[in-house]
């Protein structure tokens, strides 16, 4: 706020500076009769109405957005443009039409002279302030308002100089001097004001630059984690550059890590473009993604999904695959469970043509607490015999039964003969953890097996 009050002040001095000098040179330009001071005044009148225009959008940029103007209130300063374009436009035609006319008239009574020459001296001296106070504020506090103004002033300088010009051929007896040079002006300042209607013209629609949006594609696409970027959105309003982009990440992406690469591509883009409010949206890209990955995701996001692991894909005979484990509330009947593994049979098969079949193993599933209360010594001496009766099992070590509720997690550390097979393993431990299950009630088994010295 602070800086938008410095820009404020810079421009209110610049604005009555300017103002002052199109009124030196008007009046100056009436009563020595010099078309070109007259003709410069309306140039300086046309910095007024510019400045006058950046110093209310420096104002209105301190405004919030509100319920009407989501985007701010910048879109002002372009229609102020265009208005005082349009209106500086119709003067400079009325300027080229007086100068070619007075052309063709016989010599007025009273020339331009000395008188007139002070009123141009006093607007370049004033051109000359405003170009260091802006400069220098410029520096200091920077902003696009102020560039605009610096600009313009650096333009009024060169058109004061070519009024004076021409004033002094008239003074030197080349009568015609004064008109040319209103003629030259005329010229300028419709050319300008066609400059300016059509730059805020453009801005009402939205125009902006391509070399900017790729520019931002750039910055998003060297953002790691960023697979592409897709459709960008900008506009302009005031000072600011509102950015819409599109970025897609892996489709396994976790929404935590989604929303982490969204912010690292904003804070890219916000470095090279300071002013600048951006939006990212973010999409999955299966694109060179494994099918496991997919088939995970797609699993997960079915209702009634508790969990899913142990997905597999394979082809045979040219055809695809994939087996997965599902869990389901424990409670829940066969239909209902049966139901969900249809609804992700259905879906994978629909995102992902080239799967033939999907085989879905369901498995209950039981909210296991993060904290427990008490060891169960006498459920610990019942698993030990339990697992003594496999012979494969040559040592049981560790046994933790922790209680929470009605829930008992157990965790058995088992030795197993080390020329064992990992399938062969595998197959014990299932089949330990299933008998354990069938003679104890909700109970959450994981078994770590281990060879044996």
């Amino acid at each position: 706020m602070e800086i938008f009050a410095q820009r404020t002040k810079v421009l209110q001095i610049s604005l009555f500076a300017i103002f002052s000098a199109f009124i030196v040179e008007l009046i100056f330009g009436l009563f020595s009769n010099s078309l070109a001071l007259i003709t410069d005044s309306i140039h300086a009148l046309l910095d007024s109405v510019v400045t006058l225009v950046l110093l209310l959008a420096a104002r209105w940029a301190m405004k919030p957005p509100d319920a009407e103007h989501t985007y701010g209130h910048g879109k002002i300063e372009s229609l102020g443009g265009l208005i005082g374009g349009i209106a500086i436009f119709l003067i400079a035609c009325f300027f080229i039409y007086e100068s070619i006319n007075r052309l063709q008239s016989p010599p007025p009574s009273v020339l331009p002279g000395l008188f007139a020459i002070i009123g141009g001296l006093y607007t370049i001296g004033i051109d000359f302030f405003r170009i260091i106070l802006l400069r220098k504020s410029i520096k200091a506090i920077g902003g696009t308002t102020l560039k605009a103004d610096f600009y313009h002033a650096f333009m009024d300088l060169g058109s004061t100089s070519v009024a004076i010009i021409g004033i002094v051929l008239v003074t030197y007896g080349i009568y015609f001097g004064d008109f040319v040079a209103a003629l030259i002006l005329g010229g300028l300042l419709a050319i300008l004001s066609i400059k300016l209607v059509y730059k805020t013209a453009m801005d009402l629609t939205d125009v902006i630059s391509p070399e900017l949006v790729k520019n931002v594609r750039e910055i998003s696409n060297s953002t790691k984690g960023v697979m592409e970027t897709g459709s960008i959105l900008m506009r302009k309003s005031g000072d600011i550059i509102f950015a819409d982009v599109t970025i897609s990440l892996r489709g396994d992406t976790s929404f935590e890590k989604a929303h982490e690469i969204s912010d690292r591509v904003e804070k890219n883009i916000k470095n090279k473009i300071p002013n600048a409010g951006i939006t990212i949206h973010f999409e999955p890209n299966w694109k060179n993604i494994p099918l496991d990955g997919k088939i995970l995701e797609i699993a997960k996001s079915v209702k009634g999904v508790k969990g899913v692991h142990n997905v597999i894909t394979h082809k045979t005979k040219g055809k695809s695959y994939c087996n997965l484990h599902v869990m389901v509330n424990r409670e829940i009947n066969l239909v209902s469970a049966h139901k969900i593994s249809e609804i992700i049979e259905d879906k994978i098969q629909k995102e992902i043509p080239e799967i033939t079949h999907a085989t879905i193993h369901l498995e209950p599933f039981l909210t296991v607490p993060k904290n427990f209360n008490i060891e169960d010594t006498v459920t610990e001496e019942k698993i030990k015999k339990i697992v003594e009766n496999y012979p494969d099992v040559k040592k049981v070590g560790r046994i933790l039964s922790l209680k929470f509720e009605n829930i008992l997690k157990i965790d058995i550390d088992c030795s197993f003969d080390k020329e064992l097979s990992i399938e062969k393993v595998h197959d014990l431990t299932s089949e330990i953890e299933h008998v354990i299950r069938l003679k104890i009630k909700n109970s959450v088994i994981t078994i770590h097996p281990e060879p044996d010295e």
